[in-house]
Parts: structure tokens; sequence; C-alpha cells
């Protein structure tokens, strides 16, 4: 059976009515026991008045009770005792309050008469002798519990307001959260056009951002995704159906005798072409990967860009391009993966074989920078590139894209995979302007720098 949750807004509700009664039940107790202490003293102030009253009524008539006074105390349950009396002082006057009194001071006590709490005010007399004024404490406890009851009523209030603010604020807060959850539902289900409206505290508002900025990420990285695929498509279907047209054409026995080697080289060709696009594309999906391969060793960056360029002279002498190799006099050595930077150099050279002119330059150079680190450089003296393609020249079928049909263009992702093999290989690529007129491709590496495991 399914663990069924709370709710936030039940749990912030439930939450501000128990903050609500909790503070009500603080507030009623601290409440109440101030109004207790402010009744009985205003009791004791009041039974101080009357003993102030009937001290005075008694010094201007010595030895008489005035009735109508009398009675009017009575109805207050106050009583009046003459100390000393006739008979034996009252027994709820200690000692030390018969010996006060007999001093001439005034008495302000609680004491306990017959098991009845009693508050006790006594005044010297001027003819001798003092008066007792006695009431009752239950007068206090009763005038207490009246204004206690009055006082439940704005404390029952307070709880209810409370409770309703505590269940608005749940509403308040669990709205713009319930829309995140919903929204990231519905990102999850596939949907792109997903935005949120940000609401609410700083936190929640920030959340609803975040779901903003990844629905904007996955909707720019899908894009993207049907770019590469659709660029893949494209690339794969031209040799492929140049491939597949010549082998008809051989099947079906319509090629001539004489000209089936030269369809064969044009199969060849295209093959090859398919096989480059294909490795291009494991390359740059290995890049990624855990299980990209480097062999590091000590490898003199002159030596190998010598090797490379023997191996281009031909190529370039082929196409009329002139190959010039730049090297340093002294070893430039970098703890590298040689086949990989030749790679990066391979995948340069044919970029730039592809957009050079007959009659015009290629030049592969090593040089050595502050930092310290090497530099393995490819220039051209080609069309070069425009100032808005220098940002992006490395990223994945970006110039393809610009320049297919304005000039020869490769398969789109020579230069993303340079960009990927310079970066695992703890470097940098980057592109600018040359001074034989056109491009310029340059990767730096760290001289001497353990980049990693051999692995």
């Amino acid at each position: 059976m399914a663990n069924r949750r709370t709710g936030i807004a039940t749990l912030i509700a439930a939450l501000a009515v128990a903050v609500a009664i909790v503070a009500v039940l603080i507030t009623g107790l601290f409440a109440a026991g101030s109004v207790r202490s402010a009744a009985r003293q205003q009791a004791q102030d009041s039974l101080a008045r009357q003993a102030d009253i009937v001290s005075a009524t008694l010094d201007k008539t010595p030895g008489t009770r005035p009735a109508k006074l009398l009675q009017l105390l009575r109805g207050q349950q106050i009583s009046i005792e003459l100390v000393p009396g006739v008979r034996v002082n009252p027994a709820y006057l200690t000692a030390s309050d018969v010996a006060a009194l007999g001093a001439g001071e005034s008495l302000s006590v609680v004491r306990d008469r017959a098991g009845v709490p009693v508050f006790v005010e006594g005044r010297p007399l001027d003819s001798g002798g003092s008066v007792v004024v006695v009431q009752p404490t239950s007068v206090a406890s009763g005038a207490a519990g009246t204004a206690q009851r009055r006082l439940l009523l704005p404390l029952l209030l307070g709880l209810a307001g409370a409770a309703t603010a505590g269940l608005l604020l749940a509403r308040r807060l669990a709205r713009p959260i319930q829309a995140a959850a919903g929204a990231a539902h519905r990102l999850a289900a596939g949907a792109r056009d997903v935005r949120l409206e940000p609401e609410g505290p700083a936190e929640v508002a920030e959340l609803a951002a975040a779901l903003n900025g990844l629905s904007g990420a996955l909707a720019t990285s899908e894009s993207r995704e049907r770019e590469f695929l659709l660029s893949v498509s494209h690339e794969l279907r031209t040799p492929l159906t140049a491939v597949r047209g010549y082998a008809e054409a051989l099947a079906d026995g319509v090629v001539p005798t004489e000209d089936i080697a030269r369809t064969g080289a044009t199969m060849l060709a295209e093959a090859q072409r398919l096989d480059r696009l294909v490795a291009d594309l494991l390359d740059l999906a290995r890049l990624r990967a855990q299980d990209f391969r480097l062999d590091l060793a000590d490898v003199d960056l002159g030596e190998l860009v010598r090797q490379a360029g023997q191996v281009w002279h031909d190529r370039c002498g082929r196409e009329g391009v002139e190959l010039r190799v730049e090297v340093p006099p002294v070893p430039v050595i970098v703890f590298t993966d040689p086949t990989r930077v030749r790679q990066i150099l391979d995948g340069l050279a044919e970029n730039a074989l592809r957009v050079t002119p007959a009659g015009r330059p290629i030049v592969l150079a090593v040089r050595v920078e502050i930092g310290p680190s090497a530099v393995v450089e490819v220039r051209d003296g080609g069309p070069g590139l425009a100032d808005d393609d220098l940002s992006v020249a490395f990223e994945r079928s970006v110039l393809f894209e610009r320049y297919r049909g304005v000039r020869r263009v490769g398969t789109g992702f020579g230069l993303a995979l340079v960009h990927g093999l310079a970066t695992r290989l703890g470097g940098t690529a980057v592109a600018g302007r040359s001074a034989e007129g056109g491009a310029s491709f340059a990767v730096r590496l760290p001289l001497r720098t353990r980049v990693g495991s051999g692995t």
C-alpha cells in the first residue's frame, strides 16, 4: 500500500494552529495569574481605604459604632474588631500583629480566620486602641473569575484569527510549490514550454526561476540534438547515395569495363569519407566518456610536427599548395599523448588544405610561450574567418552550416573534435587570423604537465 504523504499546506496550517494554541495558552495562563494578582491587590487596597474611613469615623464618635456604616460593611463581607477589645484579642492576629497595633502602627496582612483566608487592615485610634477591618479573600477571587471570563472571549477570537491566518499563509506558500511540482512533472513528460511566474518567498521564487531555466536549457539542448541528428543524417546520406548508385550500376553491369577502376576509386573515396565521419562521431562521443584512451609519454612536439610535415608535404604538393614547417632548434618536450596530438594536427591540416587555394601556403608550427606552454599551430592562406566566426569556431557544425555551399567544408565535427582533444589533454584551442592571410588554429599544451593516467 502506497504511503500517503501529508501536503505542505496541511503541515503549515497544522503548525500555525498549534503555534496559535500554544501562544493563547501561554497568554491565558499569564493573564489569569496577572488578573488574580491584580484582583487581590485591588481588594486589599479597597479594604485599606475602608479601614481608613472606619478609623476616621470612630475617632469622631469615640465609643460608638455607626449602624449605617456597619450595615454597609457587612454587605461587603467586612467585619470590624477593636483591639484590645472587651474580650480576648482575635485569634487570627499574631502576637507581632497585636504589638504593632499597640505601638500605633498600621497593619496590612493576610491571615487565616477559622480556616478562611482573610485580608486584615488595622488602624490605630486617637482615643486609644486600634480598629481591625477584616474581609475574606474570596471576594477578590470572585472579581478575578469575572475578569478571567471576560478575557476568555478575546483569547478565543485571537486563536481563531491566528488559525485563519495560518490557513491563508499555508495556501499562499503551497500554491507556488504545487505549481513548481506540476511544472517539474510536465518537464518530465516532455513539455518544454513550461514557464512559471516567480512568486512567494525568495526561496520559492528562486525554485520557479530555476525550473524556468531548466526548461529553457532542455529546449536548447534538444534543439541542438535535433540539429545534430539532421546534420549527421545529411552528411551520411550524401556518400551513401553515391556508393549505392555506383554499386547498383556495377550490379546491373552498366559500367563500362574501362570505367570500373574509376568507379571503384570513387566508391572508395566516399567510403573513406564515411569512415572519417563515423570516426569523428565516435571520438566526440568518447571524449565525454570515462573510457577515452590516453597513452601519455614525453613527446618532442618539434619532431612530431616534422613527421606530420613529411606526410602533408606530398598531399599539399598535389593540390599546388605550399607547405612550411616552423619548429624551434631545441626539443619542446610535453608529457602528452602523441597519437592524439597528431590527430589534432591532421584534423587542422586537412581543414586548412580544404580551403586553401593553389599557390597559397599552409604552415605547421611549434613554439614556446611564457606560462610555460607549448603551442602547436596550423595557419593557412585561405579565405580566413570573420570576426563573429572566431568565438564559435570550435562549436559543433556552426562553421559547417555557415559556409556550406559557399566554400568546401568537411564533416562539420572536425574543429569540435580538436577542441575536445585539446581539453582532454589539459590544453586549450583558440582560433584567429594568420599572417598568411587566412585562419590560424592554435592548441596550447602545458610543458611537462601530467594530465592523467595512460589507461
